[in-house]
């Protein structure tokens, strides 16, 4: 990951999807929602609810507010749409550090009215937010109805926000859910980005991470992604991350319509119509390195059991033409003599967390490239064929199966790369006195290694820095 920050000049990931409040985006109506729920939690305004589509940005929105409250508003967040009836009162109660009896539920209420009441008196405020309401069973929330009602004679002691799917004002709609709908004073959709409004999102979190150059993002890049996505925040994340680790694969700076189209063709929610189709148009998909989309199938997709005569014995490179016997034959082997160790214990423990399933060759070919990596010169050269965050075990063997009916599979190496608790995948084919030796080698691998794959060259003391 240091390797893809360093190439756009950011301090951090711009597209990660976990709520980050110093990534808050304050365009498509978000600034003014914002502005609104802040006004409802210091003006006693009851009730409010907030509806958008799963990743629209709710949870974000609901940490930012929580974080640009006021000191003396408490707030109580409850994310679990699973709590029954009494549950969630009891809930409220442990958040607001109110010991109540739990054998009555009036006792309860009253406890909790006692404790809202003293607090009111000391000028203290409390805002519940709700998650997943959609999610509620009824009666759940009409016990949230209840807690609206407690008040003084003139003053509201709880303001509740209400945040859901869109299926929250179906379950509003019930007429068993009248009473609750009216006690509701102000409600907000999170909309979809439009496409003007997504090339400003992008932007803007590419701002945020630290870099500081021309736009990256491609208008047509722009366009593909906002209608890939929807015009979700978390899928605009997804597919601009991908996009980004694709033109970071090229050596590229810039984010065209290809890399777009790979993170589409990678991108399980997005619809296929944005994606290369067919091995003829793999090329387009894969170059990037970073992505396999659905053109990789040769590569990646299922393989058939050999026949029975042929199982037991070793698995054996097919014929290579004489014109890349040169480069696809074993590279120029390392000094015989060991250096010392150049990998860390940490660097070892990272690669070792990988769990490679029951795939002998994925497990064969990481522990080769842990050696490799442990003792090749710092100024030696592997060629990157792909680097992805599908890091499926499953998945990587079956491109094995594959590469041996190519290339020697002694000369691929697989190296898992761990941040932040994710794998990633980086396989890579050979060792190489130096870049100009790499170079050549690349030229002389088959022809589907030459459309599928980036075949950049990368020193091994840049490989261990990634790790």
């Amino acid at each position: 990951m240091s390797l893809y920050l360093e190439h756009f000049g950011l301090n951090e990931a711009p597209f990660r999807i976990t709520p980050h409040t110093d990534f808050f985006f304050d365009g498509a109506d978000r600034g003014a929602t914002l502005e609104a729920l802040l006004y409802a939690a210091l003006h006693e305004e009851g009730i409010v609810k907030v509806v958008g589509e799963v990743g629209s940005g709710k949870t974000m929105l609901c940490r930012v507010l929580i974080e640009r409250l006021p000191p003396h508003i408490e707030t109580v967040y409850l994310a679990n749409p699973s709590f029954t009836r009494d549950e969630i009162l009891y809930a409220v109660a442990e958040e607001l550090k109110v010991e109540i009896p739990r054998e009555r539920v009036t006792g309860a209420l009253h406890a909790l009215h006692d404790r809202l009441i003293e607090s009111y008196g000391q000028g203290r405020r409390t805002l519940v937010l709700i998650d997943e309401a959609h999610a509620m069973p009824e009666e759940t929330l009409e016990q949230v109805r209840l807690l609206s009602n407690l008040e003084t004679s003139r003053h509201k002691l709880l303001q509740i926000v209400l945040f859901g799917q869109p299926e929250l004002d179906e379950v509003l709609a019930l007429a068993s859910m009248r009473q609750l709908k009216d006690r509701i004073t102000h409600s907000f959709r999170m909309r979809p980005l439009s496409a003007a409004e997504v090339a400003t999102y992008l932007t803007f979190r590419m701002r945020a991470a630290g870099y500081r150059g021309p736009d990256v993002f491609a208008p047509a890049a722009v366009s593909l992604i906002a209608r890939a996505a929807g015009g979700l925040s978390r899928r605009i994340n997804i597919l601009a991350d991908k996009a980004l680790l694709a033109a970071f694969s090229e050596g590229t700076h810039a984010v065209g319509m290809r890399q777009a189209r790979a993170a589409v063709a990678d991108s399980e929610f997005a619809p296929r119509w944005g994606a290369p189709r067919g091995v003829a148009a793999f090329g387009a998909a894969a170059a990037a390195g970073v992505v396999l989309g659905a053109g990789a199938y040769w590569l990646l997709g299922p393989s058939p059991a050999p026949p029975a005569a042929t199982r037991a014995a070793a698995p054996m490179a097919a014929p290579v033409p004489a014109v890349q016997a040169a480069a696809v034959a074993t590279p120029p082997a390392v000094p015989a003599s060991r250096p010392e160790p150049r990998l860390g214990r940490e660097q070892m423990l990272r690669i070792a967390g990988y769990d490679a399933g029951r795939n002998p060759l994925l497990r064969e070919r990481i522990e080769a490239a842990r050696d490799k990596l442990d003792a090749a010169p710092d100024g030696h050269h592997s060629i990157e064929l792909y680097f992805t965050d599908n890091s499926d075990p499953d998945r990587v063997e079956r491109f094995l199966m594959r590469a041996r009916e190519l290339v020697p599979l002694d000369n691929v190496y697989i190296v898992p790369v761990e941040s932040g608790g994710r794998y990633r995948i980086w396989a890579l084919y050979g060792d190489f006195a130096g870049e100009a030796a790499a170079r050549q080698a690349a030229a002389g691998l088959p022809p589907k290694y030459q459309q599928a794959f980036p075949l950049v060259p990368r020193s091994f003391a840049e490989l261990r820095r990634a790790l």
